[in-house]
């Protein structure tokens, strides 16, 4: 219908403005509409505009004047869940009395999740003077396999710390577990009491649940890892994209994008890159970024939160852009920082660029970076974004630990690999949001090959997702 619009104005040398349209098309006869319009426009005008529009309408009846509201215009229904951004709520000095509370907070709050599930730990400075079975809940400080192939842990709470150890022929020898994350042990002490004999281990996990269907229309898109101003951003395909969000966003109810970090290149983000930019101004990659989103159509709310290749600090979580790249932006771009939570029409999205897929791909040789949607399921598995820590993900300690999973989504998107998958996990939607940039010297350096020019798309009331490829 759209095109049938456009089609007769053309034939008569006239062109709608966007606002002119959709009230045309808000219309139950467009075409009628559009001809009679025509009809009575001055053969000399070119461009229609909404003031046009409403001009031949005042001569119609109020029956025809109510027509003029537009067909299926909504208000997005988007917010960011509360506690969940770190943007004006830092605090940290990088002091060791920072580090001491940041650690404390993460550990109080995976503690509390682990709580309900097993109920009260016993503190770990009593863990000596039982002679019996003993549930604990503490942060791992240590790992090692001994000679004999057991593995041995330390675990510390707030009151102190001990041995445990994991005997080979146990179902959890094969267990991933990493540096810093919180666990739940239940073991038997040792004669000596130096160390627990561990029998279980329990994570905090998500909760399986099924999805409910919802009464929503709505749709939800994932565009990550765009990268303007390297010269591999793949232009031609991101144009591909936009023309198909033109044509079909509005009838499909495409509502909502999420853009989840390195949207630009950045500059002097690794040695040598200058080489590969072909926008060596910060100021500028912005700005052009700026000037792709306004082919997205305006009816489309678009969430923009950073990478590491961004111009914020690198230290996690990352705050919003600044004011100073900001107001480069239409007002229907919505900035967030890296991680947030959102909430879109009763779902629960968790965000997150991925750059702690780096550390969990170096500690843990069976994750890969051709399989990022199995690092997330660690992540979920541990509700922690990043627990370890002295990798290569700096982490900045906060008052509160804003990489812990305290809600469990119903959505969860990461980027950073340029990697394109979909799974679902306990009834979560498990997105890696691909790229928009092709190979680089760095992934031919190491042989990785990405998947760019795809756009994961999520139906909010059915949780049906569809890759769509450009």
């Amino acid at each position: 219908m759209r095109s049938d619009v456009l089609n007769l104005a053309a034939q008569r040398n006239m062109f709608l403005s966007p606002e002119a349209l959709e009230i045309v098309l808000s219309d139950p006869e467009p075409r009628m509409f559009i001809n009679n319009i025509l009809s009575a426009i001055s053969k000399n005008t070119m461009f229609i505009g909404k003031d046009d529009v409403l001009g031949f309408l005042s001569g119609n009846t109020e029956k025809e004047l109510r027509t003029v509201a537009p067909k299926n215009k909504r208000q997005p229904d988007i917010s960011i869940i509360p506690g969940t951004d770190v943007t004006g709520e830092s605090m940290c000095e990088g002091k060791v009395d920072d580090f001491s509370k940041y650690f404390m907070n993460r550990y109080n709050a995976l503690r509390d999740i682990l709580k309900r599930k097993t109920g009260a730990p016993v503190p770990i400075e009593r863990v000596r003077s039982m002679d019996r079975e003993v549930h604990i809940i503490g942060m791992v400080s240590e790992t090692s396999v001994t000679k004999n192939g057991h593995r041995m842990l330390r675990l510390e709470d707030d009151s102190g710390s001990c041995k445990a150890i994991i005997l080979k022929d146990s179902p959890h020898i094969n267990d991933i577990i990493v540096n810093d994350e919180v666990i739940g042990l239940t073991g038997s002490p040792t004669r000596d009491g130096m160390m627990l004999v561990a029998s279980e281990i329990i994570r905090p996990g998500v909760p399986s649940e099924r999805w409910e269907p919802s009464d929503s229309v709505a749709s939800v898109a994932f565009l990550s890892d765009i990268h303007v101003g390297s010269h591999t951003f793949l232009e031609t395909r991101w144009k591909s994209m936009a023309k198909w969000l033109r044509e079909n966003a509005k009838s499909m109810d495409l509502d909502y994008l999420i853009l989840p970090g390195d949207v630009v290149d950045g500059i002097g983000i690794f040695p040598g890159q200058q080489e590969e930019l072909s926008i060596d101004d910060i100021y500028k990659q912005y700005n052009r970024l700026a000037e792709y989103l306004k082919e997205i159509p305006d009816h489309i709310k678009i969430v923009l939160q950073p990478g590491n290749h961004d111009a914020v600090r690198p230290a996690e979580p990352q705050p919003a852009l600044s004011e100073i790249f900001t107001k480069m932006f239409d007002s229907n771009v919505m900035m967030t920082a890296n991680p947030v939570q959102l909430n879109i029409e009763g779902r629960t999205i968790l965000t997150y660029h991925g750059r702690s897929i780096d550390d969990w791909v170096a500690s843990v040789q069976r994750l890969t970076y051709e399989d990022p949607v199995a690092v997330m399921k660690e992540m979920l598995d541990r509700r922690h974004l990043a627990p370890m820590y002295g990798l290569k993900t700096a982490l900045a300690p906060e008052k509160k630990d804003y990489l812990v999973i305290d809600k469990r989504p119903d959505i969860f998107v990461t980027g950073h690999v340029h990697g394109a998958a979909t799974e679902e996990y306990r009834g979560i939607r498990l997105i890696a949001a691909s790229t928009w940039q092709d190979q680089t010297e760095f992934q031919k350096m190491h042989n990785f090959n990405p998947q760019p020019g795809v756009m994961p798309i999520v139906h909010l009331g059915t949780g049906k997702t569809t890759m769509k490829g450009f």
